[in-house]
């Protein structure tokens, strides 16, 4: 099987009773042999089921060896990250998620981890890395909100040298539109909440893996953490991930749309996505995805006010969260973003003014209208 949406059906086969939908076992434990050895299962948190299968199946659309399943996406960063050991430092790309930023620079310090934040990561050289225990590169690309991109390779043959790993945050573009392991990253992590998921209706983190080594410290964050996503959620997962091919051409042909409707607004200042901020960047996003996500930002111009352009909108909710078959519109600075220093925003480009859209699967007149009737009355 080599295509994307075949892969994401068929990875696993169900037997039981030739059913086409698997059952879903919600069971907490699972009886043992008597002569000393082990069942596949044993107890839930160790591992189930329909937690495996759901699995299996995200390891196959990335590409990777295994995948493993957290009750959110910040769980697969806490377990990524909990790989650092104490006297290593963590240098993170940024802007990047604000859950991530916040673990690795109020968590990570507690564990004797320092985090180094660098505004562009195309500007690491090998003096980066000299004189210190670098233990991970983490970054995302696009980043979250400003949508920079990120050479992941390049990153990853420079860490490398260094004897650091490489963790790419791919929840923007997931392993639809872009595969870092194939880039030279060693751990993936994704908010399964968002595409892969894809209905705004559980929360759920995956983290996935060529190394075997990586893999048991990934397995060993689930069964000592417990942080494992549940049985249902699992199946509800699994189901709505063989449609993400779907909904992700629909959502980034439904931003690009937007994109261009908004480019001549007289309220709209400047429209940041994949690419926009050079002709370099645009090429490796060109190089190393499919496609440009439908995640975009722009920042309102001064003399439009932000709070009539919001109470206008009647299609797009205002919300955090993105990836789902609704479209949100959310202000960085003090939603999604909001623990971030006052210096890093600035630093991030991150103003009161930003506007993160993110783009769902309805009708396209109906958004276009939807935004256009709200920067009217902005």
């Amino acid at each position: 099987m080599t295509g994307f949406t075949t892969q994401a059906i068929h990875a696993v086969h169900f037997n039981e009773e030739q059913a086409v939908v698997p059952p879903i076992y919600t069971a907490s434990t699972f009886g043992q042999p008597t002569d000393g050895t082990e069942g596949p299962y044993e107890y839930q948190r160790g591992g189930n089921p329909t937690r495996s299968k759901a699995e299996t199946t995200l390891a196959a659309i990335e590409g990777a060896q295994q995948a493993f399943l957290y009750a959110s996406g910040m769980g697969a960063t806490a377990a990524a990250m909990g790989i650092l050991e104490q006297g290593q430092t963590l240098i993170m790309g940024m802007p990047v998620y604000g859950g991530n930023y916040r673990f690795a620079t109020i968590e990570l310090p507690k564990r004797g981890v320092q985090t180094q934040l660098v505004q562009d990561l195309s500007t690491l050289t090998d003096a980066d890395f000299e004189g210190k225990k670098v233990g991970m590169v983490f970054l995302e690309t696009p980043s979250n909100p400003t949508l920079r991109v990120t050479d992941i390779k390049k990153v990853a043959d420079l860490a490398h040298r260094h004897g650091a790993l490489v963790v790419v945050d791919n929840t923007l573009m997931t392993p639809y539109l872009q595969k870092p392991l194939e880039l030279g990253a060693d751990i993936v992590v994704q908010s399964a909440t968002k595409y892969l998921a894809g209905h705004g209706d559980l929360l759920a983190g995956v983290a996935s893996t060529n190394d075997p080594q990586l893999a048991d410290q990934l397995f060993k964050a689930q069964l000592i953490s417990g942080g494992v996503l549940s049985p249902i959620d699992s199946y509800r997962l699994l189901q709505n991930v063989k449609t993400l091919a779907l909904r992700m051409d629909r959502q980034q042909s439904n931003a690009q749309a937007l994109i261009q409707a908004l480019a001549d607004h007289p309220a709209v200042d400047t429209i940041y996505y994949p690419g926009s901020y050079s002709a370099q960047e645009a090429e490796i996003q060109a190089q190393q995805a499919r496609g440009k996500g439908s995640l975009f930002s722009f920042t309102l111009k001064e003399g439009y006010q932000m709070k009539p352009f919001l109470d206008a909108l009647k299609v797009f909710t205002f919300a955090v969260s993105l990836g789902g078959i609704e479209s949100l519109v959310c202000l960085p600075t003090s939603m999604t973003q909001g623990a971030y220093s006052q210096d890093d925003k600035e630093a991030s480009g991150l103003g009161d003014r930003l506007v993160r859209v993110a783009v769902g699967i309805e009708d396209l007149e109906d958004l276009k209208a939807d935004l256009l009737t709200a920067l009217d009355a902005a």
